[in-house]
């Protein structure tokens, strides 16, 4: 296994290009002759997720997802040790991805979206948008254990997974940005000093990460794979 600061690199940098490519396009969608809407922005999400997951997996396991990276520890599929160092190094690819988003786009464009960072939509309520990201999260984090942790299962790499978070995005996209995932709130959230209703890219995906954990951990995979 390789050492735990060259997984946690490759975490960083998987994360880092999430969240660069996923800011990136909230950003573009900005300049005229980039019309394409929230189809373009889930699609950019998804394709860069399935690659760096890719990527990624053979070195890290790749999760690039604090809440990915939880539910693997509630099911005893990784140490806290392990975990706690996953999530530094996810938090902190967040934060580059966005400062760089930030140099490189004008502040015209930054400043109106703060930095690609999720918010909610002015009929959504806190509750109804942490249910919503803990359903999202739910069907992501399954994807993980349904394709990459069961070994059972097709080896299709990350295309589940970010074929789960296109789908997610174009339900949860424009309620409440469909985060999903802690580290991409968290980066444009610092950069961006955007702190409305953050805790809901928490609570929601780090809910919705355990409960599909356990669920898969203890009535879903066969018996003869679980920790």
């Amino acid at each position: 296994m390789p050492s735990l600061l060259r997984r946690s690199i490759a975490e960083f940098v998987g994360t880092f290009a999430f969240v660069f490519i996923g800011v990136g396009s909230v950003a573009a969608k900005y300049y005229p002759d980039a019309n394409y809407g929230i189809y373009g922005i889930a699609t950019a999400h998804a394709i860069v997720l399935a690659v760096m997951v890719t990527c990624t997996m053979a070195i890290s396991g790749g999760h690039l997802n604090p809440a990915v990276t939880v539910g693997l520890l509630v099911a005893r599929r990784t140490t806290g040790r392990t975990a706690a160092a996953y999530i530094v190094a996810q938090l902190l690819g967040g934060v580059l991805g966005a400062l760089l988003i930030k140099e490189i786009f004008p502040l015209g464009v930054t400043r109106p979206i703060s930095l690609g960072t999720p918010t909610l939509a002015n009929n959504v309520q806190i509750g109804q948008a942490i249910a919503l990201e803990a359903v999202l999260t739910f069907f992501l984090v399954s994807a993980v254990f349904g394709t990459c942790v069961n070994p059972e299962a097709p080896k299709v790499g990350g295309f589940a997974i970010g074929l789960v978070l296109w789908f997610d995005i174009l339900v949860g996209g424009p309620l409440t940005g469909a985060a999903m995932n802690p580290a991409r709130a968290f980066g444009p959230a610092l950069v961006a000093g955007q702190w409305v209703a953050h805790i809901v890219y928490w609570v929601g995906p780090l809910l919705g990460g355990i409960i599909a954990a356990l669920l898969w951990e203890h009535v879903l995979l066969p018996p003869r794979v679980r920790a």
